[in-house]
């Protein structure tokens, strides 16, 4: 079978003096194209140790990680970058938005790294934005939208370079209740369109929006299930 993700036996070791501590401990998993899964765990299990290797934001101590059918355990920081770029759209809990920069500008900034020219970088932004809901905020700075809108620009720019993998760290965190169900809707429909979409999150009622639920515990995988019970937005 083609997996989008494949790691296998990923350890992450630190180490503090004589000590090693294991952030991961020889972690399997597989994720399908267009799955929905929820990574859950309390602080301190590995799950942001696993996001950022899944991120191509860190590499593993040992183990090998296939992304789309590419090794990227062994990449240098230049290739892993690449490939961020092209195969990750990635939505944080902070939003991670340039204050100086319009909306369309911000969520433009991928395509910038994939040489994009800029006529057709505004027009692609402009399409992303609108299909977020934000096509009258083009030109609104990240201190003129409400917290829903940042993420939603934030959502926009994951999108605009049709990545392989969305991955959404906690992307509900800053968020009232009434604005995380409706990003969480956003990402929803993300999914439903054909999108694959890690959600990293320590909240059970946000993990519920996923189709597979993986727990970890002390860097190691405690549960990996279908989740019978997916919480539909509408």
């Amino acid at each position: 079978m083609n997996y989008l993700i494949d790691i296998r036996e990923i350890s992450k070791i630190y180490s503090i003096g004589e000590e090693k501590i294991y952030a991961l401990n020889g972690v399997t998993l597989q994720i399908k194209k267009n799955e929905y899964i929820s990574l859950m765990g309390p602080s301190g299990s590995g799950k942001s140790t696993l996001m950022n290797i899944l991120g191509c934001l860190d590499s593993p101590t040992s183990g090998k990680y296939f992304l789309n059918g590419i090794d990227v355990s062994k990449m240098s920081d230049h290739q892993l970058a690449a490939i961020r770029n092209k195969e990750i759209g990635f939505v944080f809990q902070t939003f991670h938005l340039l204050p100086r920069l319009t909306a369309w500008e911000n969520v433009a900034m991928p395509l910038i790294y994939a040489g994009v020219g800029k006529k057709e970088r505004k027009e692609i932004a402009i399409r992303m934005l609108e299909k977020v809901g934000l096509g009258n905020r083009i030109l609104h700075k990240p201190n003129e939208l409400s917290g829903g809108q940042r993420q939603r620009v934030a959502i926009a720019r994951a999108l605009v370079n049709h990545p392989s993998l969305i991955l959404a760290d906690e992307p509900t965190g800053n968020l009232d209740s009434k604005t995380s169900y409706e990003i969480m809707g956003l990402l929803q429909q993300i999914h439903a369109e054909g999108n694959t979409v890690v959600l990293v999150t320590h909240e059970e009622d946000i993990s519920l929006h996923a189709h597979r639920i993986v727990k970890l515990k002390d860097g190691k995988i405690i549960e990996d299930k279908p989740n019978n019970h997916v919480r539909i937005y509408a």
